[in-house]
């Protein structure tokens, strides 16, 4: 069928995890995050020495967050929609690496949120790194 485009959306709900996620995120959190959020989370990475906006710690998400994790906050952080200025430029948006297969994640309001398989990887690493 000429002109017909085909879409997938993978929906993740709550409980309909796979390890597999977080191992994923995990390693995109090495090689993306932890320069500047360091490699326990906390905010103490090599470079945040040279940042105006020092990186949060991302352990504590949840904790100041009323207990729950800010699903839509980290995801538009992340990806870029929620951009922010961390050392006179934006937070590093990794382009083409958080491009690609779209996912809907489910917000806490019940509304589905769509990104990209690498950052719901990455989501659900910090997920589960919360204190």
């Amino acid at each position: 069928m000429k002109g017909l485009a085909l879409s997938f959306v993978i929906m993740v709900l709550p409980g309909a995890l796979y390890a597999a996620d977080a191992i994923e995120g995990a390693a995109i959190y090495r090689n993306h995050c932890a320069a500047c959020h360091g490699v326990e989370l906390t905010g103490q990475g090599p470079m945040a020495g040279v940042m105006v906006v020092k990186p949060v710690d991302l352990t504590v998400l949840s904790d100041e967050n009323n207990g729950e994790f800010p699903l839509v906050r980290v995801i538009k952080r992340i990806d870029g929609r929620d951009p922010l200025v961390s050392h006179g430029s934006p937070m590093p948006v990794y382009g083409d690496f958080f491009e690609g297969i779209d996912v809907a994640l489910k917000a806490p309001s019940g509304q589905p949120i769509m990104t990209s398989q690498p950052v719901a990887d990455l989501v659900e690493y910090l997920k589960e790194s919360q204190k």
